[in-house]
Formats: C-alpha cells, sequence, structure tokens
C-alpha cells in the first residue's frame, strides 16, 4: 500500500517529504520494524514513542507519524506530522488491514462489572443461532470457533484490528468485544467501526490508572460520544451513570432495567444455586445462571440479541442454554455437600454483588466463607474497602494473596486489615498463602455451607515479583474435592 493512499485516513498537520512510496508494514514498537516499514511513535503512559524515531529508521523505517518532529531529520525519510498519534494508529491500522470492523456486525461493552460475560454469552447465544462469531474479551479470544489467547481486555490497535481482519476472512458477520476504560482513553479502540454500545455498570476500579471515579466515567463516555447514529447505544437504568453514557451519543438511545420501565425490563421470579427463573418484558425464562448482577448482564444480551433483530422468542429459546463464563459465579458442589463457588469479583462492588447473590438464595440454610484478597501496585484504596463487603456478608473471612505483583503480600493483607475494628476482626483469618487459605476454608464447611472464592476467576496464575506462577482456583477446589490434598 502506498504511504499517500494510507495518510488519507488520518489528520495530517504536514508532511516532509514525499509519500508517493509502498509501505510494507506498520508498527508503533521500534523493534518490530523493517525495511520499508511506517513507525508511528505514540506516547504512552510510560514511553514515549518519538523517542525511539532514531531506532525505528535504524531498523529500516521509510515513514515516520509523530506529534512533534525529530531535531535531526533525515532526507530519506517521510515525516507526517498530526496532532495525535494514539488516534493516528487506530485509524492507520483499521486501513492497513482494510477497515474489518466495516465488514462486521460489532457490539462493544463497557463497564466495571460485568463486561466478560455479557460479550461471552452474546458470542454464545449468537452461534447458537448459527452465525459464525467473533469474541474479544478478558478470558480468550475466539475466531468463530478458534481460540487465541487473550493478553489485554482490548488488544493494541494492530492486533485488534488484525484480528478482526481474520474474523472477517473466517467467514464471521458478527463480534463482541469488551471496551475497558484504559483502551477508550488510549484511542485503541480509534478506527472502530461499531454498530452498538452496551453499559452495565460503573464503580470504582482502575484507580490507579484514573486517579478518580469522575476521570474513569469519561473514559468510559468517550466510547458512547464516539458511536456513529445508525449504532444503538444500551444502557442499564438502574445504574446511576447509565443516563450520563447517553449524554452526548449521536446512537439509538435504549435502556434496561430491573427496577422500572425500560425498553428492556426484566424480573427475578425465583433464584437457587443451579439458576434463575426471570421474566424478561413479560415472558419467563430458566437460565442456568445465579444472583442480581447476572440478570443484569442477561437483560443486556436479551436486549441487544433484540436490537440486532433476533426475534425475541427465539432469543429467550436459547438464553436457556447458555452456561456461566468461565471464573464467573463457577459453581463446584462437594462430596461433603457443601458449595465452592469460583468468581472473578475484585471490586468491592463485585463483591458486594457475589456475596448478596449468595445470601438471597441460601438465606439462613447456611454459612458464607469467603476466601478474599487484592491485586498488589494496583488501587490501595479499594483494600480496606473490599475486606469490609467480605465481612459484612460472611460467616467467616480468610484473607489472603491475589497477585502480589511486586509488592509483599502481608503489606496488602495489613492494608486489608486496615478497615476492619476488633469486632470484625474477629472473622477473619489471614493466610497469605493462597493454596493453604483455600484448603482451610474448606476444613471450616460444613453441609449447606458456601465457600466463595473471589478475585481471580478464570485466571490460572499468579504473579509474584514480576514471573507468573501457574495457579487455579477451580483446580485447588477440585484436587481437594478428589482428596488430593
Amino acid at each position: 500500500m502506498t504511504l499517500e493512499r494510507l495518510v488519507q485516513h488520518i489528520t495530517v498537520k504536514q508532511i516532509y517529504g514525499k509519500p508517493d512510496i509502498n509501505i510494507e508494514g506498520i508498527d508503533s514498537d521500534s523493534r518490530n520494524i523493517k525495511d520499508k516499514y511506517l513507525f508511528i511513535a505514540v506516547k504512552g503512559t510510560s514511553v514515549d514513542g518519538h523517542e525511539f524515531i532514531d531506532k525505528a529508521i535504524e531498523q529500516g523505517a521509510t515513514a515516520i507519524v509523530c506529534e512533534s518532529l525529530p531535531q535531526k531529520i533525515s532526507d530519506k525519510v517521510v515525516y507526517i506530522q498530526t496532532n495525535d498519534s494514539a488516534e493516528a494508529l487506530g485509524r492507520l491500522a483499521s486501513a492497513w488491514y482494510g477497515k474489518p470492523s466495516k465488514e462486521l456486525t460489532l457490539v462493544g461493552v463497557t463497564g466495571t462489572n460485568g463486561k466478560t460475560t455479557t460479550a461471552t454469552l452474546l458470542y454464545e447465544l449468537f452461534r447458537l443461532f448459527g452465525e459464525k462469531v467473533g469474541l474479544l474479551s478478558t478470558v480468550c479470544n475466539y475466531i468463530d470457533t478458534l481460540a487465541i489467547p487473550a493478553t489485554h481486555t482490548t488488544p493494541d490497535p494492530l492486533s485488534l484490528h488484525k484480528l478482526l481482519r481474520e474474523m472477517v476472512d473466517a467467514g464471521c458477520t458478527y463480534a463482541f468485544m469488551e471496551v475497558s476504560s484504559h483502551s477508550a482513553h488510549q484511542k485503541r479502540i480509534a478506527g472502530l467501526d461499531f454498530d452498538g454500545a452496551i453499559f452495565t455498570n460503573l464503580t470504582r476500579d482502575h484507580l490507579d490508572y484514573h486517579k478518580t471515579v469522575d476521570a474513569y466515567l469519561k473514559a468510559k463516555k468517550m466510547f458512547f460520544d464516539d458511536l456513529k447514529k445508525e449504532a444503538f447505544a444500551l444502557v442499564n437504568l438502574d445504574d446511576k451513570s447509565g443516563l450520563v453514557m447517553l449524554q452526548n451519543t449521536r446512537a439509538q438511545k435504549h435502556t434496561y432495567s430491573l427496577r422500572t420501565l425500560a425498553d428492556f425490563k426484566g424480573r427475578i421470579i425465583e433464584s437457587r444455586l443451579d439458576g434463575t427463573t426471570l421474566e424478561l418484558n413479560g415472558r419467563e425464562v430458566e437460565v442456568q445462571f445465579v444472583g442480581k448482577f447476572n440478570a443484569y448482564n442477561l437483560l443486556a444480551v436479551y436486549g441487544a440479541a433484540c436490537l440486532l433483530g433476533k426475534d425475541a422468542e427465539d432469543i429467550l429459546v436459547k438464553m436457556s442454554l447458555l452456561v456461566p463464563v468461565a471464573g464467573r459465579f463457577q459453581t463446584l458442589h462437594a462430596p461433603e455437600k457443601y458449595t465452592a463457588i469460583i468468581d472473578y469479583a475484585h471490586t468491592p462492588d463485585a463483591l458486594n454483588n457475589v456475596l448478596g447473590s449468595i445470601k438471597e438464595v441460601i438465606g439462613d440454610k447456611g454459612h458464607i466463607i469467603t476466601v478474599v484478597g487484592a491485586g498488589g501496585n494496583r488501587d490501595k484504596g479499594k483494600r480496606p474497602l473490599m475486606a469490609q463487603e467480605a465481612v459484612n456478608a460472611s460467616d467467616k473471612v480468610i484473607l489472603t494473596s491475589d497477585n502480589p505483583r511486586f509488592e509483599e503480600p502481608g503489606d496488602i493483607l495489613n492494608d486489608m486489615l486496615a478497615g476492619l475494628d476488633s469486632i470484625q476482626r474477629k472473622k477473619v483469618l489471614s493466610i497469605a498463602d493462597r493454596r493453604e487459605a483455600i484448603r482451610t476454608a474448606t476444613q471450616f464447611a460444613q453441609p449447606g455451607d458456601v465457600i466463595l472464592i473471589a478475585g481471580k476467576g478464570h485466571e490460572d496464575y499468579q504473579e509474584i515479583k514480576g514471573v507468573k506462577h501457574h495457579f487455579d482456583d477451580k483446580e485447588e477446589v477440585e484436587k481437594i474435592f478428589r482428596g488430593e490434598m
């Protein structure tokens, strides 16, 4: 592709050199640059790509996209100056791969909790309709049935558009993806042609990056602000930020709710540990999911499927066949007649939702034992709040390691304990070794009890001092059930 054709897709301040040259590849990482490549210098959160322009030229780059020109200009290189390199990267990646998002019906899901479940269930639902579908999620990416390991909630722009192109080439007609606040703020979703957007909820999370809840909200809102008028915007009316997402969007506005009148209205008729009876827009359906938070996720799935033109009755029939996503309220039944639930809940609100759902189902018929930690090198402010939520809704709490990363596990546990008074601490044990914490919880459990193992969900590793060690909560529980621990 010629550079001249490529740069038509971005806003250009000025061009130095003649753009009528062929480009063999594009990248924003100077280490990947080869002969006749275009290098896009992006200002990241920790690294500024402008510092690597000379390195990219040494590697063979013949064109550079940048916000500020380097002091030394090479007459063998074409320089394209733009106001926003991050935005340019997304648009260039889209053009390079032939604008694949325009060939798909692409729907993005954003929010603090429920993104993975909602996007994955839409993927599974549309596959039940016989469609070829793509999925971009925290757990795993899928090109129809082909699994591609996920490294980020939302991939970098080049990986993202490459995956979308592979989806189109594989015959996919729909794609569902999680849209993180980081990706919206960093413009990793630039160049994508969304046909729909879903907002689940907003609670405290990622304040290590966004610093304030307001900044976090605005990052989510950017996604809705940029939607085209032909797209749909579907938001949770029961969340106070739901209507905020709709304030400036050009998209067609729709709402869902369990509490009040909305375009898609839901009601929980009966809850059990093996499923729920729901009413959606006046129709009943049995689903294999538990809890109010899952009712919201399923309501969003139902609403989106209706807006994408599927028949309401057909949607309900297929929804009854859906199963929980790995690590999201994943239920395991012990031979000793207690239940273990693996869940990704890693925010105070998510923990509150999961524990509330367990309490709704078991009432006074059993005890709740919660195993929970908090990630290292992340928002420290939520640590005491996590401990408080666990203690307030559990009969016994075991605080343990999550992914300590480069922090000492004991320091993280102390931050969690700082949120508890002397009476609350009587309910709590601190066991830094996560395997031992899970084993201890199972020793406490009696018939009818529920153990919640929260925080890691689908993750099959623990990150300690920069090294990922294999560790899977579900595997640990199953070993105990088999008597191997």
